[in-house]
């Protein structure tokens, strides 16, 4: 696969960067070349040469887009823009790639696989939701549907150690549980559905290793980075989101079921290792600064 056939959009986010570390001779661009939820611009984008398609964009601020407005911007870059790249990779007989989310489901089930219907709770997931039914007007196409997603941005993990770095003990949801996903693994699958040609289809992509809590997650991160004096309290997520409009749309079991990708022959990385690494190289660089 020559990466100048390669265009990313999404560029600037967390899985964008990371994607432009594997594939350095790939393609971007900017809004101002082209608008995803525009259906001239992207019709009139210069698509010569271009023979893979990672949507890596999306609107994430899911408490935001409980707001009117919010919620109109969640289903124009979740939904709309995924429907115009859609039908121009078909046009163009293009691969599709394209980023989902837990949040398409209830949280209901302990561990969601990728053949489980739809059932959002939330505005953000809602539009997420849509945005996965209009990937598939692209008959080449995957679906990579991930969760709590870690990388080169704001995440989880860079909160918790700007706390600790503060003398922070937090206060962490503890009856919502997830598996972590490091965008160096989300990489390394996309990388390896395209480059072996696997079939086309919804694929679940998160780190191997244990279902935690988020606190549990918030006591690793702790550990992770030498914060031996300070404490992670579990708190309920009705009272850490008290007052707010996500306090109840957000899915209580956020882990996906990887057994599909792992009979493919991928070997998922342990999310845990991922965080050694991660934290090592976050504290690193804050000494060089």
């Amino acid at each position: 696969m020559d990466e100048s056939s390669i265009l990313i959009v999404g560029a600037k986010g967390q899985l964008g960067l990371a994607l432009q570390e594997i594939y350095p001779g790939a393609k971007s661009a900017s809004i101002d070349d082209l608008d995803i939820t525009d259906a001239d611009s992207v019709k009139n984008f210069d698509w010569d040469d271009i023979e893979v398609l990672i949507n890596a964009a999306a609107y994430t601020n899911v408490p935001e887009a409980e707001s009117q407005e919010g919620r109109t911007a969640a289903w124009n870059v979740n939904a709309v823009a995924v429907g115009n790249l859609a039908k121009v990779a078909q046009l163009h007989d293009m691969t599709l790639v394209h980023i989902s989310t837990a949040y398409v489901f209830n949280g209901e089930l302990d561990m969601h696989t990728e053949y489980e219907p739809f059932s959002p709770l939330s505005s953000y997931g809602s539009s997420k939701a849509a945005g996965d039914i209009a990937a598939n007007f692209a008959e080449k196409h995957y679906i990579i549907r991930t969760s709590a997603v870690v990388g080169k941005g704001k995440n989880f993990v860079r909160s918790l150690l700007g706390a600790g770095k503060k003398g922070i003990s937090p206060k962490v949801v503890a009856d919502e549980t997830d598996r972590p996903t490091f965008t160096s693994e989300l990489t390394r699958a996309i990388d390896f559905l395209l480059k072996q040609q696997h079939p086309y289809g919804v694929y679940n992509v998160t780190n191997g290793g244990d279902v935690v809590s988020w606190a549990d997650f918030a006591r690793a991160i702790y550990a992770a980075a030498g914060f031996d004096t300070l404490t992670v309290t579990d708190s309920t997520a009705a009272e850490y989101f008290a007052g707010q409009a996500i306090a109840d749309k957000r899915p209580v079991h956020g882990a996906l079921d990887l057994s599909k990708m792992e009979k493919l022959g991928f070997k998922f990385t342990d999310w845990r290792e991922e965080l050694k690494l991660y934290v090592e190289a976050e504290l690193n660089t804050e000494k060089e600064k």
